[in-house]
């Protein structure tokens, strides 16, 4: 099917990001997933197509999206497959006009990733919140997961320090820091309500022993955001495997980049 040029873009974009979350290593087999909300940019030729079966009940209403679409990665498909060949690996997805279903629009019949819930759920609270946040990954970077396993990095703005601290791009480009969700069984809604609440101070939220997820205006925002703090990440664990803790900047040199960037 050809689509118009903007949500051909938006396809575009999906791909390649997802090409550079299986380069970063970050989603081996099916791990990982995205969402875009593209109503914005749906012309007429896609809100005619007839659903490709049937409607699909919602675990919860999601009234703030009520005829919205959205591109979505499928369930148990490869982000190197995303990459290489986008429409036979997502949908487009129609959400119904009472927001208590969904069904599949475009290309073929490929159900959404099993982390949909929360996928919809965040973005049903953004829009309630009057955000223009349009897009959410979810991706597997390791050495941020690494770093939820141990316990004393998981109080509120800890590891945000660590990380602001050991490059000044960190504390530039990801002025928010991180928030933290203890580990809550995947797919669930109860995941995306812990994420909601963290998603009030942070754009970047790291889900405790699996994974890390971001929203953002378009979808490499995110992933730059996850990026920065990834390299932080490194950088810590690099020092750490040389044999000592890096120092990483002190709070006044923190507070002076915060000053003069207007964080």
């Amino acid at each position: 099917m050809k689509y118009n040029e903007q949500l051909a873009e938006r396809i575009a974009e999906v791909a390649e990001v997802a090409g550079y979350l299986w380069q970063k290593g970050w989603a081996e087999r099916n791990g990982g997933n995205i969402s875009y909300n593209v109503t914005d940019v749906v012309d007429d030729a896609v809100r005619a197509l007839t659903p490709l079966g049937e409607s699909i009940a919602l675990a919860r209403p999601v009234e703030n999206l009520r005829s919205h679409f959205f591109l979505v990665t499928g369930t148990n498909r490869r982000m190197r497959y995303v990459s290489s060949s986008p429409m036979d690996n997502m949908a487009i997805i129609r959400i119904s006009d009472d927001g208590r279903s969904y069904a599949i629009v475009a290309e073929k019949y490929i159900h959404p990733t099993s982390e949909l819930p929360s996928h919809l759920s965040i973005h049903d609270y953004l829009i309630g919140k009057g955000c223009n946040q349009k897009a959410v990954i979810h991706t597997h970077p390791t050495e941020l997961v690494a770093m939820t396993h141990n316990e004393a990095f998981l109080g509120k703005d800890i590891l945000s320090r660590l990380l602001w601290s050991m490059i000044p791009e960190t504390r530039a480009f990801c002025p928010k820091g991180v928030g933290i969700v203890p580990y809550t069984l995947p797919g669930s809604i109860g995941l995306a309500d812990a994420t909601i609440v963290q998603l009030d101070e942070y754009d970047v939220v790291l889900w405790e022993k699996h994974g890390a997820l971001g929203v953002g205006e378009n979808v490499v925002e995110p992933f730059d955001m996850i990026d920065t703090l990834s390299k932080s990440a490194q950088i810590y664990m690099s020092g750490c495997a040389m044999g000592f803790q890096p120092a990483g900047m002190s709070d006044t040199q923190m507070q002076e980049l915060k000053d003069a960037f207007n964080l």
